[in-house]
């Protein structure tokens, strides 16, 4: 088969040629290319943004897709990166990952889980019925992280659960540490059954060799990506890439087609599209000045005093040794404040947003679209903030528990205790009881609890206290957590 034009980006030009022919449509979207839209609106959103907002067919292409616009960009973006298909999705990766556990499920029966994946996958759970088996992840009793999974802890699982369909791990987490995916492909290949990777923050991992293995090199069978974490795309731009003969291409796209919307957005195609052609031609560059640039700040973070950059300490712990550096973890507990202070002290008074925060951390994530300017801009926030934080007031504890206390067990299937009959009752008499709703501190978005899971003191002490603190519950239905749903008696 012969070598694909990298230099082209079929939505892009479909685009391009919308626009020259001067098309009108007489569909969805009601906007008309921004004629609709009030002078006020199109102020902040500008009128391009409109204009763009095509519907995908019989607009961007013919009433049957017969241009092969959307077809010949995944098939771009599966020869850029190595895979054997691509599919796009403008459902986020939360979409993507559900489909690939329908697809290799057939939506029954078992699945290998790592216990510290995305809210995303656990809700696929509840969507599906399926019944997960946990996968130890690699805690860390001294930093309270999780680190992906070992192989050998894969393989255990594999013994104890051999009727199990496939196994799903999480990697790079939202920490930036790695798994084994070499090891653990290897595992599960042996066996016949196919990996699945969330790779939600690899997006960029294919175009550098000094990143973290891609997972498709590493012999995953479907991996996915968002495109909007770690890429140039638009938020719920997302990928998932699927080779070899364990998932079958035509029960995976049909799965995503099931969950996805009919209105997709072409923007979010556009972008994906155009950051392939981006990476291909500029990526290597791109990423080796952000990845020198990100070893210098780095450094100058580690010189602020009472900030630490974790790195050696992951590096040490994980299952790989494989760091994304691009990932600042900074552990503030030199400064005598919490993550969550930090993280609305640096909003409210500096204009400066970062991710991940929790009771002893903050994250920012650089991407190639960082320069000196937008890190020094947040070199002088860190220093600002820590002038700041002796007058900042001490934070409340949170009452971590210890990695075995954050296992829970399973006591019912996710489905049956989220759809069952359920009641509200204080979280002082949920002690025993079994979970009705995920409860997910937000970020990284892992679930302490999920449906079906029996509800302990330690797990429950640590939520509350966390919220006393200023931990996010963004999916529990009472998000003080003076109340918890749970399966009724």
């Amino acid at each position: 088969m012969e070598d694909m034009d990298q230099r082209r980006a079929p939505v892009l030009e479909a685009l391009a040629e919308h626009r020259r022919l001067e098309r009108y449509g007489f569909t969805p979207p009601g906007h008309r290319q921004g004629l609709g839209v009030s002078a006020d609106t199109l102020e902040v959103l500008g009128l391009d943004a409109f204009r763009n907002d095509l519907v995908a067919t019989s607009g961007l292409d013919d009433r049957s897709s017969s241009g092969n616009v959307l077809q010949d960009a995944q098939a771009l973006m599966a020869e850029a990166v190595g895979a054997e298909h691509a599919f796009f999705s403008t459902c986020g990766s939360s979409l993507s990952i559900k489909a690939a556990m329908l697809a290799v499920t057939r939506g029954q029966g078992e699945i290998l889980i790592g216990r510290d994946s995305h809210k995303s996958v656990t809700a696929g759970l509840v969507l599906s019925g399926l019944k997960a088996r946990w996968i130890t992840p690699q805690w860390d009793a001294q930093l309270h992280l999780a680190h992906p999974p070992s192989p050998g802890e894969v393989e255990r699982m594999w013994l104890r659960y051999p009727d199990a369909s496939a196994a799903l791990i999480v990697s790079p987490t939202p920490y930036g540490t790695c798994a084994d995916i070499a090891g653990i492909a290897e595992i599960c290949h042996k066996r016949g059954k196919p990996l699945i990777v969330d790779e939600a923050w690899g997006a960029h991992l294919p175009f550098h060799d000094t990143l973290p293995t891609w997972a498709m090199d590493a012999g995953a069978d479907v991996c996915v990506v968002s495109v909007h974490k770690m890429g140039f795309g638009f938020e719920q731009g997302s990928v998932y890439h699927l080779q070899g003969s364990l998932v079958d291409p035509v029960r995976l796209q049909q799965s995503a087609d099931v969950l996805a919307t009919t209105s997709a957005s072409v923007p979010v195609y556009a972008a994906m599209d155009g950051w392939r052609r981006q990476m291909v031609r500029d990526g290597r560059d791109l990423l080796e000045r952000s990845l020198a640039l990100t070893r210098r700040v780095r450094t100058e973070i580690e010189s602020i005093e009472g900030i630490h950059v974790l790195e050696e300490e992951l590096l040490h712990e994980e299952a790989s040794h494989d760091l994304d550096v691009l990932h600042i973890i900074m552990d503030l507990q030199q400064l005598g404040i919490s993550g969550y202070q930090a993280a609305d002290w640096l909003r409210a008074e500096r204009r400066i947003d970062v991710g991940l925060n929790d009771h002893r951390r903050i994250e920012a994530t650089l991407s190639p679209a960082d320069n000196m300017t937008t890190t020094g801009r947040l070199l002088d926030a860190l220093r600002d903030l820590s002038t700041a934080a002796a007058d900042l007031p001490h934070p409340p504890e949170v009452l971590v528990p210890s990695p075995g206390d954050l296992e829970l067990e399973t006591v019912m299937l996710p489905r049956d205790a989220f759809f069952g009959s359920v009641e509200v009752v204080p979280a002082t008499e949920a002690v025993g009881r079994i979970c009705a709703e995920q409860i997910t501190p937000y970020p990284p978005g892992i679930p302490a609890a999920l449906p079906g899971e029996r509800l302990t003191p330690a797990v429950l002490d640590y939520l509350r206290s966390g919220v006393g603190a200023g931990m996010v519950l963004p999916d529990a239905a009472d998000a003080t957590l003076e109340t918890i749903r749970v399966a009724r008696d």
